[in-house]
Order: C-alpha cells, then structure tokens, then sequence
C-alpha cells in the first residue's frame, strides 16, 4: 500500500466520522445564532441581564454580544460593531479555527491539542482587559453598547 492509498483511506469513511465533531458544533452554532436571529435581544425580557453589569453597574467585555450576534445574523455589521467590535472582530478567528480542525479532521491528522501559540492566547487576554477598562472610562464610551 502506497502512502497516497493510505492517505485516501483515512479519509474515506473515517474523514467523514471525524466530521462528526466540528459540524455538530457548527450545527449547535447556526441553531444559537438563528435563536437569537429570531428572538430579540433588543426587547426586554427575552433574555436576563448580564450579572456584571447589574451589579456594577459597569460594562463586561461580553456586554452587547448577543444584541451584535443579533444584528450580524441580520446582516447588519454597522450596528454589530457599534455595539460590541471585539466579539464582532473575534468571529473570523474563530471561523479560521473550527475551518482548520474540520480540515484536520477530514484529513485524518491528528488534532492540535493547543488553540493557538501560548503568546497569542495571553495577548489576546490582555486585549479583552483592555477593552474590558477602556470602555467604561469617559474617552472610551464609543466603545459602550
């Protein structure tokens, strides 16, 4: 057996069970995005309010994520970004990730265990902390849903 036949092979009925995973989350994703497509975040009572947010009285860096998914599912990007652009600007990235472990998994390649360099994972915290603290200062109220 020739590496290319063997290669083939795993991609055969196997690729299509190591499918499974990443289109069962793609699945669970459309399904949460067309719920709250439908149901609006916008109006009052349809979903609770963010914990911090009732406590503090201060923005999260999630604060405005669902009214965004909302406006994104409507193909409203203006309005998405407005309202939260770092979970708008996030959903390419993600994108990327579940695109490369679908192709891993259908190639028969082993999954990386790690998202991404351990870099990469601490500067993006330090991104969300950021954010977190600048949009709840006055010069940073354009960043406020």
């Amino acid at each position: 057996m020739t590496v290319r036949q063997a290669h083939a092979g795993r991609r055969g009925a196997g690729g299509a069970r190591a499918l499974l995973a990443p289109l069962g989350v793609a699945a669970l994703t459309g399904a949460v995005v067309a719920y709250v497509g439908a149901v609006d975040p916008n109006e009052a009572g349809h979903y609770p309010t963010c914990p911090f947010l009732f406590v503090t009285g201060l923005y999260c860096p999630g604060c405005g994520s669902l009214r965004a998914i909302h406006a994104l599912a409507h193909g409203d990007l203006p309005t998405a970004l407005g309202l939260n652009p770092l979970a708008v600007l996030t959903v390419p990235f993600l994108l990327f990730w579940w695109g490369r472990w679908a192709v891993r998994a259908y190639q028969g390649r082993p999954v990386r265990t790690r998202a991404a360099r351990p870099v990469y994972i601490w500067a993006f915290l330090a991104v969300i902390i950021v954010y977190w603290i600048v949009r709840n200062l006055p010069f940073g109220a354009f960043l406020a849903p």
